[in-house]
């Protein structure tokens, strides 16, 4: 071994970052037959700053993306979940149980149903307005808008209901201008596809703006208030302007049933997952045009955006979650999978509490439950 003198020769130990005991030994000895200087206080410093930092790094390389932090099992909830939505301050989350026909409501202090809104068909879409304490719901067979306003004992009451056409589907709300942003239709000629824009304030829908087929996932731009919606059998994009009205549609290319989607607005990116073939798109949000992509598992349905880490997570039907580190100058880059439970497709990422809800749907005899992952590294890996 070679005696170290000096921060320049410590570059030659890079190979030992998975090794960090072995490079720090390396660092504090000396070959008297090639130098005959003996180990410095200022070399064994040296190595020690080396030792430090490759065990830092050898943390960041094995601390998982997502952590399994909690599980909230829902006793009497069969079948699949599809949107949810939070509460923050009233600490509640809303999921969509699709398959049993109702919104749960789950106080997430106790882990446990504060109540089951029941009488529903398809409940798909699903938006929180804490501001009027309203809850919108978007069912899809009873093609309706409801509209359900909490009560003095903090129970949520049905306030009103809009009628909208058939397979009515995920929304996105507008929080500077009060409108609510609804996609529906698309089954047939009888039943165009269209989003509608409904004035929260006086429950109304104040315009119908046509798209080619029935519209999936939609997000929003809150600087400019432009609305981005995946029309997946169209394989395209529409932006609604912030006038309520078709400004383009985007088609993808080499890539198509675009189902979920976010929105990064610090590098004006639009993260696309697709199903077919199964693709993570990286966008520019100003043009369309694509600037990367990465392979995922199949059967995306959900997608978020972490802007404090630069991370998607997609979850598919496939029972996994892919997550991908996003860089606007090296593209997407894989930072693995972790695996959850057969049909887990639907989730939501909230940024305020660093945690990822994922519903697991209830089988065979099993109830659904809810399945919490951290975003934030072990405690030992910080």
């Amino acid at each position: 071994m070679l005696a170290l003198q000096d921060a320049t020769h410590l570059r030659s130990l890079s190979h030992f970052q998975t090794e960090p005991i072995a490079a720090f030994f390396q660092a504090c000895c000396y070959d008297e037959k090639v130098n005959s200087k003996k180990v410095t206080m200022k070399t064994i410093a040296v190595a020690i700053a080396v030792f430090i930092a490759n065990m830092g790094s050898v943390q960041a390389q094995t601390a998982p993306p997502l952590t399994l932090q909690r599980t909230m099992p829902l006793p009497g909830v069969t079948g699949k979940f599809d949107h949810f939505a939070i509460d923050i301050a009233g600490n509640r989350l809303f999921a969509a149980a699709t398959g049993n026909h109702s919104v749960e409501v789950i106080d997430l202090a106790s882990g446990k149903v504060a109540q089951s809104i029941g009488g529903l068909g398809k409940p798909h879409g699903l938006a929180w307005v804490g501001s009027t304490q309203s809850l919108y719901v978007a069912d899809g067979s009873l093609a309706e808008l409801l509209v359900y306003r909490n009560s003095a004992e903090s129970r949520l009451e049905q306030a009103g209901k809009i009628k909208l056409s058939d397979d009515a589907d995920d929304m996105v709300y507008d929080d500077a201008q009060h409108l609510l942003y609804v996609g529906t239709g698309g089954s047939n000629a009888a039943n165009p596809a269209r989003i509608a824009v409904v004035d929260t304030a006086q429950f109304k829908i104040v315009a119908e703006l046509p798209v080619a087929t029935h519209p999936e996932a939609l997000e929003i731009d809150p600087g400019s208030g432009r609305i981005f919606a995946n029309i997946a059998e169209s394989n395209e994009i529409a932006v609604v302007g912030g006038n309520s009205a078709i400004a383009a549609e985007w088609k993808l290319v080499n890539a198509g049933d675009n189902v979920p989607l976010a929105y990064d607005a610090e590098h004006h990116a639009l993260y696309v997952a697709c199903r077919a073939p199964a693709m993570l798109l990286a966008l520019d949000s100003d043009s369309g045009k694509e600037r990367s992509r990465l392979a995922i598992g199949g059967g995306a349905d959900d997608l978020f955006y972490d802007a404090a880490r630069h991370r998607v997570y997609v979850t598919g039907g496939a029972g996994q979650v892919d997550i991908a580190q996003a860089d606007p100058q090296q593209g997407l880059r894989s930072l693995g999978t972790v695996k959850t439970a057969s049909g887990a497709k639907t989730a939501l990422f909230v940024a305020a509490q660093s945690l990822l809800y994922v519903g697991v749907p209830g089988a065979s005899g099993q109830p659904a439950e809810i399945r919490i992952y951290s975003t934030e590294p072990p405690q030992g890996n910080k």
